[in-house]
């Protein structure tokens, strides 16, 4: 067999390349697509919860003012609406479990195997939220969100390092995944439900989906100054419950 060699491959692509390009004509008028011709990401509903009940929602929402605490210059996770976020998520494939293999047998696995679980996530958080209210009436005779700073701080704490335990749900394993989904909430795109105003984008200096960056490539060590622009332009996407 004739071996081919990558610099004969690459010449004979870039002329089949310019053939079919000399072939072609000029595009005059119109652009031949459009903008958003694929699929473009949909934003999230506004509206009420479409997950949680009242009482999750307002226990998720103080969950993750513990998580990301505010502070004078930035919202905490409440206010930049990180349960909505995990909310619009759970209600859609992510809280589904879509695309993961999610038969038995479940086995306890490492860490780097990830969750092991017959619940979907959305499952998960509705156990857990369960759990531990009914761990906080135990406890203190008060709901989650009914506790003193303190008191919510030392049982995430218990429950990241596994000494609290929850009912029906590994403590543990729905810590790790909150703190994951409210981060991601706290930093991704306004449109997602959460980082309302781009709030975290202005706390950390970053540009969002700007369509260049070529004049501030060589640029280290300068803070950039212009506002961020979100997938939908600088109008902030804010859905509120």
């Amino acid at each position: 067999m004739t071996e081919i060699r990558r610099r004969d491959l690459l010449i004979g692509t870039a002329i089949a390349l310019l053939g079919d390009a000399s072939r072609g004509g000029t595009v005059a008028g119109a652009l031949p697509w459009e903008p958003g011709a694929g699929s473009p990401p949909q934003p999230v509903p506004a509206g009420p919860w479409r997950y949680f009940t009242a009482a999750e929602g307002a226990a998720v929402e103080a969950l993750a003012d513990r998580i990301i605490p505010p502070d004078p210059q930035t919202p905490g996770g409440r206010e930049a609406g990180c349960a909505v976020f995990v909310d619009r998520q759970l209600a859609g494939p992510y809280g589904r479990a879509e695309g993961l293999y999610n038969r038995p047998p479940f086995i306890k696995g490492t860490d780097s195997q990830g969750p092991q679980s017959s619940l979907t996530p959305a499952e998960m958080y509705r156990t857990a939220l369960a759990a531990l209210d009914r761990h906080c009436q135990g406890a203190h005779g008060k709901s989650w969100s009914a506790l003193s700073t303190d008191q919510q701080d030392e049982l995430l704490s218990g429950l990241e390092k596994g000494s609290v335990s929850l009912q029906g749900v590994n403590g543990k394993t729905f810590f790790k995944a909150l703190v994951k989904d409210v981060q991601e909430g706290f930093f991704a795109d306004p449109l997602y439900g959460g980082n309302r105003d781009m709030c975290a984008w202005k706390m950390i200096g970053f540009p969002g989906a700007h369509y260049d960056y070529r004049d501030w490539v060589g640029r280290h060590n300068e803070r950039y100054p212009h506002e961020p622009v979100g997938i939908m332009g600088r109008r902030a996407w804010n859905p509120k419950t």
